[in-house]
């Protein structure tokens, strides 16, 4: 049950990094940008915020826009 809470909190973390910097990628992608951003947040920026799911929503968010933005610079849509 765990397991799934982490999904779901990370795909929420990663929406909300999409949604500030503007991409709309995809669920699969919200995940795995919300669960990497949580552990690149949460190195960076330390704890921040309150905890769900064992991740600091705060540092979470900031570190998935910090991943988001990497990915969009550079897997971009050419235009």
């Amino acid at each position: 049950m765990k397991m799934i809470w982490t999904l779901i909190v990370g795909a929420i973390i990663g929406a909300i990094a999409g949604g500030i910097t503007g991409e709309k990628r995809g669920c699969l992608f919200n995940i795995i940008a919300g669960l990497a951003g949580a552990s690149v947040g949460q190195s960076l920026f330390g704890d921040m915020g309150p905890h769900i799911a064992g991740m600091a929503i705060i540092s979470s968010i900031l570190g998935a826009v910090i991943i988001v933005a990497i990915v969009s610079f550079f897997f971009g849509k050419t235009k």
